[in-house]
């Protein structure tokens, strides 16, 4: 089964950290692709393992950028460091986040612009490169997730409340919570049908 349905914020594996991978064997590869069908059928941006269940440090990504990087990648492994976050508050407008572990939901949250990853694929080739602007939100969002950390636990006062009522209201917050990419309605509107004017 390629696609795999996605664990929700409750589930224990989301919020612990993540083992290094050691076996760089037939199943990684089959992960990797596994977590790229997912991401696909999700109409993510990004999938961390521990998202699908897997208690491992490696993550996808499928997002354009303009810094020179393949718009679809994996990574085993990752050490992602940042330049500062921004101290000012998060914009509405233009710092919302989302996350396949919290369906349906989005806040603001500030980020810091730049971010300097490395790691391997699965052939234990170097992978290096750095990210801005969104691209580097989706990669500290990503490596978050590797270290049990989901990004409305970074929100603010007031959208972790926000947040906190969300979770409450949707029925999550313990383990055994999933959604199927591809079967159930997409959580975020990616398959909805377009508006007629």
């Amino acid at each position: 089964m390629p696609v795999r349905p996605v664990v929700i914020t409750g589930e224990p594996v989301l919020h612990r950290t993540a083992a290094h991978v050691t076996d760089f064997g037939d199943d990684l590869r089959q992960l990797v692709t596994d977590m790229h069908e997912t991401n696909d059928a999700a109409n993510g941006v990004g999938l961390a393992a521990p998202q699908i269940g897997v208690g491992l440090r490696v993550f996808v990504w499928k997002m354009d950028n303009e810094d020179g990087v393949p718009a679809e990648g994996h990574i085993i492994n990752p050490i992602v460091t940042t330049s500062r976050v921004p101290q000012e508050r998060p914009d509405p407008h233009e710092d919302s986040e989302g996350c396949l572990s919290v369906p349906g939901e989005s806040f603001p949250l500030k980020r810091a612009d730049r971010a300097h990853v490395v790691g391997v694929d699965v052939d234990q080739k170097p992978v290096e490169f750095d990210a801005t602007g969104w691209f580097a939100r989706c990669m500290q969002h990503e490596y978050d997730h590797l270290n049990g950390t989901l990004y409305v636990d970074r929100l603010d006062d007031r959208y972790a409340k926000k947040a906190r009522k969300a979770v409450k209201r949707n029925g999550w917050g313990g383990p055994g919570n999933t959604w199927m990419p591809g079967v159930d309605p997409d959580p975020f509107g990616h398959d909805a049908p377009a508006q007629v004017e």
